[in-house]
């Protein structure tokens, strides 16, 4: 996983966390805008999520930020 798209997943996650507690949910696209201004790495991001791991559609963020910072990747 590129650094950006990682430092990206930890920002979006503590936001989320922030404004709705530990318990939130959110999907990989929570990462992106709702446009597709970067399909390589939309799917890279896609690929990790269910390819790699398999996630449901919705996951804990404290879950997917505490696999990022660990795992890097």
């Amino acid at each position: 996983m590129r650094e950006s798209l990682r430092l990206k997943i930890i920002e979006v996650c503590d936001r989320k966390v922030a404004e709705k507690g530990p318990g939130v949910g959110l999907s990989f696209y929570a990462f992106f805008a709702n446009k597709n201004d970067d399909p390589e790495l939309l799917m890279e991001a896609a690929e990790w999520w269910i390819r790699t791991h398999r996630f449901d559609h919705f996951e804990k963020a404290v879950k997917i930020r505490r696999m990022v910072e660990t795992q890097g990747s």
